[in-house]
């Protein structure tokens, strides 16, 4: 492997990083190396071992030694975003991006030199702004005898900036916040980016083989106030502790940049179910979180629906608004359930005074009573037990509402308690739809009508398969007016109360 520090000056200047055992990750890289290993004989592969899969993805170019220059065999449109309009037979010399058709000579000459593959990095400039990370693969080929004398090539491009478009214009003075979505959170933030009426800031965020990641903003951030959209849930690939991980760099960064307010805002917080001792000796995960990202330099902390309102708010040293969704349900709820009799239910002790908060707030919005219910609970080891059920359901409609739903358990047994009371229908209701291990099934079979969650959380596979019965509402117009009244210290009190304006 050839580190920075041992690369030559002139392949400095033109690379981030030159790696001669490469381990790509960007999904075309990979194919290319995996092929070119596998048809691999004696020294390289020939053209004729690899032109057949070159017609999907890849290039090949063949080398000109009398004009030190390389010849496109093959893959002119997959080579066009780094050299521009080229067609198949011309010259690097040729390409109309001169840094461009440098960076492939370059390096073509060195893969030729050494005989072995080599993985380069490098960022794309356009009209002086980082707008992309390249990684880029090249591995020699033989001629027909067998000499050393032609490249394969092949690169992923990931576009650093995905930014949303404006509505209308914001008083002045508003320019001065800016909005970023760091992983999966990107759809959101475009969301509260444009009820923001603002561009989405673009940054970095590239991943080494390792899994080890680096995240940098790609605009001035200095005097600025940032905030930092990440929703913390854990999905394929990516944990929850590997999102916090990245967020807590990322705030780093901003704050070495020079913004003059930091706010994290977390839609979903890992690690807050456990905000208290329930055994000697057990850990308070939520503290500890706080404490990192008090620690890295945030100003403050938003998230949506937190587990604990009291224990997040506890938690946190600096300022910690809690946002909640239930203004979103009440709306829905209240054109969902018209004149039907109505019943709101409380899964477990737990979260009875959500519920209960939420019960007032869908009985003032239907102008009517509505019913309410629990259901007794305990969690020990990983195992459930409690059927007591109190409260009058029979011939109502019932909501049962929790702050998330993840393996869908305690939804389902709540279900069909409610339906053992007699409600007529059912449906769940939950912030942070997580959907973990065989959730879709276990709800599947539970006596449900429907399912309705916010996009806290990214969709997954589960979302997907849920689809009939599940409903999502979107809480970009929530988030959006709680950053615009922290930005212009307007009041959350009066949002939590109201809810945001134009919300379903």
């Amino acid at each position: 492997m050839t580190t920075l520090a041992e690369t030559p000056p002139f392949l400095k200047r033109l690379f981030e990083r030159l790696d001669f055992a490469p381990q790509p990750i960007g999904a075309q890289t990979r194919h290319a190396l995996e092929h070119w290993l596998a048809s691999r004989r004696g020294v390289a592969p020939t053209f004729a071992d690899v032109v057949a899969d070159l017609r999907n993805c890849g290039f090949a170019f063949r080398a000109v030694p009398d004009a030190r220059d390389y010849e496109i065999v093959i893959g002119a449109k997959a080579v066009a975003p780094l050299l521009g309009a080229v067609t198949e037979g011309a010259r690097l010399s040729e390409a109309p991006d001169r840094r461009g058709a440098v960076r492939l000579r370059r390096l073509f000459d060195e893969v030729l030199r050494i005989g072995e593959p080599a993985l380069v990095e490098f960022t794309l400039v356009e009209k002086g702004r980082d707008r992309a990370g390249v990684e880029l693969l090249a591995a020699p080929l033989a001629l027909a005898d067998g000499a050393l004398g032609a490249v394969l090539g092949a690169l992923d491009i990931r576009r650093y900036e995905a930014p949303a478009p404006a509505r209308e214009a914001r008083p002045q003075g508003d320019e001065s916040i800016l909005l970023f979505a760091l992983g999966s959170s990107l759809a959101l933030g475009e969301s509260v980016a444009r009820e923001l009426a603002v561009p989405l800031a673009p940054h970095e965020e590239r991943r080494f083989e390792d899994g080890e990641r680096k995240l940098r903003p790609l605009v001035g951030v200095r005097g600025k106030d940032a905030y930092v959209l990440a929703s913390l849930e854990g999905e394929a690939g990516d944990s929850g502790a590997d999102k916090l991980l990245r967020l807590v760099f990322f705030i780093g960064a901003l704050r070495d940049a020079g913004a003059a307010r930091v706010t994290a805002i977390a839609p979903y917080l890992c690690y807050a179910r456990k905000d208290r001792r329930t055994k000697p000796q057990d850990p308070v995960a939520t503290r500890y979180v706080a404490q990192i990202l008090e620690a890295v330099g945030a100003d403050r902390i938003v998230t949506v629906d937190a587990h604990n309102i009291a224990a997040f708010e506890n938690a946190f040293r600096i300022e910690s608004v809690a946002l909640d969704a239930q203004a979103l349900f009440a709306r829905y709820f209240a054109q969902r359930l018209g004149a039907e009799p109505a019943a709101v239910v409380s899964p477990d002790l737990g979260g009875e005074k959500r519920a209960e908060l939420f019960r007032q707030r869908l009985e003032t919005m239907l102008a009517r009573p509505v019913a309410k219910g629990f259901m007794d609970k305990h969690r020990s080891m990983g195992e459930v037990t409690g059927e007591i059920f109190a409260g009058d359901i029979a011939g109502r409609a019932v909501v049962i509402l929790d702050d998330l739903i993840s393996s869908g358990g305690t939804m389902a047994r709540a279900a069909r308690a409610c339906r053992a009371h007699g409600a007529t229908r059912i449906f769940l209701a939950a912030t942070h739809g997580l959907f973990t291990r065989d959730a879709e099934t276990t709800l599947r079979e539970a006596p449900i009508e429907e399912i309705v969650v916010t996009d806290t959380v990214a969709p997954s596979d589960a979302h997907e398969r849920l689809r009939g019965r599940l409903v999502i509402i979107g809480v970009a117009p929530l988030v959006a007016e709680a950053i615009a009244r922290l930005h212009g210290a307007g009041s959350i009190d009066e949002l939590l109360e109201t809810g945001p304006k134009g919300a379903p």
